[in-house]
């Protein structure tokens, strides 16, 4: 929510000032403590705060209030760091003028006339808005203890709400393999009692599949009992036992007030019968805690069924079988969309290429479909009621009125925790079906400063776990995974990014530059500028937090960057082929994580040396790098790191050896391919916390040395070299080296005839890239035994080996029948010769 996000960000921009080593300001201690207070009340109440008002159209006043409250303070306070700012840069070191007492007796005695008015004015105008967060204080104190009462007094069971299964449309197209699983799950061998989870996103068709399969002939044939009930987010254990007692005997008088003796009455009675039991809408594995121990095993075949948004939830019911919703493809959207508009009928030729186009808009998810084919089968079937449906299809399906669909989708935004909210209704800023950089999106939040702190985690952990949190609720989709199975893009579902993209603009979360703004853009927080937007004087807006931009030619970062004091990520591209320097300014700030710009960092001045950057935990692009024992004093929880060197500095080659020094290190690329002369590459020594590497070095560069070096690493997941030679004409990889390499890719290596692997290495390769290895004659089949080892790419390498990994390959089909992993080879021509190797575990494709 909103609210939350701007309470969490007040709180962050007071730490940040309280901690900061050179604070443009500093706030009065009463008025901070008062502060402090008031705003971690704030935040423990909306952490627990349920709107009365969230099925509206309207946002919560109570939350706007809060919203409105703790912009107005950020306002007080950052406005006020403008004016310091802008009075140190016209002093005459041009330094923060620091240090300023609030208290207005002393002020005269300290400072300037003008300097004196802004101290005043900021202790007045601090006051005023503190004393009106301390208002809306009192009324969420008032709100939490009549909720508190009420929780005592009474306990309901939520589930008003009709939930999916209640959706007339209960076709399974496009399931229909789902189903015949299904039916062999409940149906078959295995006598023992087993839950079988239903996972996927709002709307993908669990509860439909459920009610599909609940009231199948068979699964009525094949069990004594059946039940069905829907537990939700607030749920109610008695009431759950009341309501599946009921459904099982049939009597509706179990009117017990203990759950325990209705537990126990149920026990007893689905006791000697085969059962199927539905749990609806799980949200929390403890509801299944509380209520497993009623439902009895007794080697029957009986099964549970539990429909659940939240995808981690299945492992923890079970470690057998689960079923994971997909979307409907092309031809099934299409089938569904036929079968609910026109049942058997045939459809109208003249409304078959705007439905398809109406059916593209779903993008494949049912209730979608179902909703828009059930507006459809009752309204005028004519090709300009269509075409007005297909232009409004977004609005349609996510109107806030009445309309199912969001109702669906919008309580898995309800029901997120407040800490969530924030991260959701920021997916709005991205365009539709844009393929997001999840890397990109973690800074993004970071920066906005809406994630609550955690002790002893970091800012992008945090992220990592919120992320992880989403993509298990299925409101964000994992569209790739990374070489080390990370995630590193996302997607969102478009009526889901509608759905984000509502409540923000309801909530006035932020404010996308160039649409309407009915409060104006003073009004607004968080300013998202679409590409062309952005001047050179983004570098007056000493507030940011976050700036990523691409500029003229001929332009540098300017040294009064440094007067940016909260800047966190710094992202900066030229349009142009000259290198840009940056500021040795840049050396004094304190706030900065991530650093992002293809040029030059000049060395810190020496008198500075107590500016340390312990926050920086990115830095890349960087060109000829000084690392020395000073810089690396300076960053000393680096973590990522992106270096290139070049030919005419090759006295500054012997600085590699710090890199060992940064003992935080885990991702390093390094680049020396246009450095002629090797001997200053053989002084690198790498930092034991490395879990990826990156390693482009010039084709005259002897690899043997180096790659004793790397293979040593004991962290190291991830490998990638490119260019250099072997000396040797050969690779020996000895037992214990490359102990948790995951991915290797070698990029044309030349010179390497003979590839050799001895006792337990690379135990825990999975991926395996060579690209233009055309000396390499034959691959070693000791590859072919690594058990995890999941596929091997070849491009443009030498046909002999193509055929040593064909070879391997049919050794492992022989072994096991069906090996554990895939072989894909790229080629400029595909000969016949080499197209008869392909197999549907060894493909051939053309480059």
């Amino acid at each position: 929510m909103a609210a939350y996000a701007a309470i969490v960000s007040l709180m962050n921009t007071i730490n940040q000032i309280e901690h900061h080593p050179s604070p443009p300001i500093s706030i009065h201690k009463q008025q901070l403590e008062s502060l402090t207070q008031i705003v971690t009340f704030l935040q423990e109440f909306l952490e627990s705060y349920k709107s009365p008002v969230a099925d509206g159209d309207e946002a919560d006043p109570l939350e706007m209030h809060i919203v409105d409250a703790a912009h107005a303070v950020e306002d007080v306070i950052e406005s006020h760091i403008v004016i310091v700012i802008k009075l140190g840069r016209s002093s005459p070191n041009g330094e923060f003028l620091q240090g300023y007492v609030v208290d207005a007796a002393h002020a005269a005695e300290e400072v300037n006339s003008r300097e004196e008015v802004s101290c005043i004015d900021f202790y007045q105008d601090l006051q005023k808005v503190i004393e009106e967060m301390n208002v809306i204080k009192k009324e969420a104190m008032e709100i939490a203890t009549e909720a508190q009462l009420h929780r005592k007094v009474s306990s309901t069971h939520a589930g008003s709400l009709t939930s999916s299964s209640n959706v007339k449309e209960s076709m399974m197209v496009g399931f229909e393999d789902v189903v015949l699983q299904l039916l062999d799950w409940l149906t078959g061998g295995n006598r023992n009692r087993q839950i079988i989870p239903i996972t996927g996103m709002g709307g993908i068709g669990k509860t439909t599949l459920a009610r599909h399969i609940f009231e199948h002939a068979l699964v009525n044939q094949h069990f004594d009992i059946r039940a069905w009930t829907t537990i939700s987010q607030t749920y109610n254990v008695r009431e759950t036992l009341r309501e599946v007692l009921h459904q099982a005997s049939g009597d509706s008088r179990n009117d017990l007030s203990d759950e325990n003796e209705l537990g126990e009455n149920l026990y007893k009675y689905l006791w000697g019968r085969r059962y199927l039991i539905i749990l609806d809408d799980m949200w929390s594995v403890e509801v299944w805690y509380k209520i497993r121990f009623f439902f009895p095993d007794y080697n029957d075949g009986s099964r549970v069924i539990i429909t659940t948004r939240l995808s981690n939830l299945a492992a923890e019911l079970t470690n057998s079988n689960s079923i994971g919703m997909r979307f409907l493809d092309d031809v099934c959207s299409w089938s569904l969309f036929s079968q609910t508009v026109f049942g058997d009928e045939v459809f109208p030729l003249q409304l078959e290429e705007i439905g398809k186009k109406i059916v593209g808009k779903c993008k494949g998810l049912p209730l979608s479909i179902a909703v828009i084919g059930g507006l459809l089968a009752k309204s005028e079937l004519t090709l300009e009621y269509w075409e007005h449906i297909e232009k409004n299809l977004s609005s349609i399906v996510n109107s806030e009125n009445d309309e199912y669909c969001l109702r669906v989708l919008k309580l898995s935004y309800d029901y997120l925790p407040a800490y969530l909210k924030p991260c959701f209704l920021y997916m709005g800023t991205f365009e539709e079906d844009e393929k997001i950089k999840v890397a990109e999106l973690m800074r993004l939040w970071v920066s906005e400063g809406f994630l609550k702190p955690i002790i002893n985690k970091s800012s992008k952990t945090i992220a990592k776990e919120y992320l992880k949190e989403l993509v298990d609720r299925n409101l964000i989709l994992v569209h790739e995974l990374g070489a080390v199975g990370n995630i590193k893009y996302c997607k969102m579902h478009d009526l889901l990014r509608d759905l984000s993209f509502q409540e923000a603009e309801k909530q006035r979360f932020y404010y996308v530059l160039g649409q309407h703004c009915p409060r104006g853009i003073n009004s607004q927080r968080s300013i998202v500028i679409p590409r062309g937007y952005l001047e050179e004087n983004v570098f007056q807006l000493v507030n940011l937090r976050y700036l990523w931009a691409r500029f003229r030619e001929g332009f540098q970062i300017p040294s009064s960057i440094s007067l940016l004091w909260n800047l966190h990520t710094l992202i900066v591209a030229v349009s142009s082929s000259k290198v840009m320097t940056a500021p040795v300014e840049i050396w004094k700030m304190h706030q900065l994580k991530h650093v992002d710009f293809e040029g030059y960092l000049p060395d810190p001045r020496s008198g500075h040396s107590d500016v340390m950057m312990e926050n920086l935990e990115t830095l890349k692009g960087v060109i000829d790098f000084n690392l020395n024992e000073e810089v690396v004093k300076r960053i000393p929880n680096i973590k990522k790191l992106s270096i290139r060197y070049r030919h005419k500095v090759m006295e500054r080659m012997k600085c590699l050896s710090y890199l060992q020094c940064l003992s935080k290190l885990e991702s390093l690329r390094c680049s020396t391919e246009y450095v002629s002369d090797a001997e200053y590459l053989q002084c690198i020594s790498f930092p034991r916390s490395l879990k990826k590497l990156c390693f482009v070095c010039g084709k005259f560069f002897h690899l043997e040395e180096i790659l004793e070096k790397i293979g040593s690493l004991p962290l190291l997941e991830k490998l990638t070299l490119s260019f250099g030679q072997f000396a040797t004409r050969r690779w020996e990889i000895v037992e214990g080296q490359f102990p948790s390499l995951k991915y290797l890719r070698l990029w044309q290596c030349v010179n390497m005839e003979c590839w050799t692997l001895e006792g337990c290495c690379l135990p825990r390769l999975e991926q395996l890239r060579l690209w233009w290895m055309e000396s390499l004659e034959e691959f070693p089949s000791e590859i072919g035994e690594i058990a995890t080892l999941k596929s091997i790419e070849l491009w443009r390498c030498s046909e002999s080996m193509v055929v040593s990994v064909k070879k391997i390959v049919e050794e492992q089909e022989e072994l096991q029948g069906d090996p554990p992993f895939h072989v894909l080879v790229w080629s400029r021509k595909v000969s016949q010769e080499l197209q008869s190797l392909a197999t549907p575990n060894f493909r051939v494709a053309k480059e």
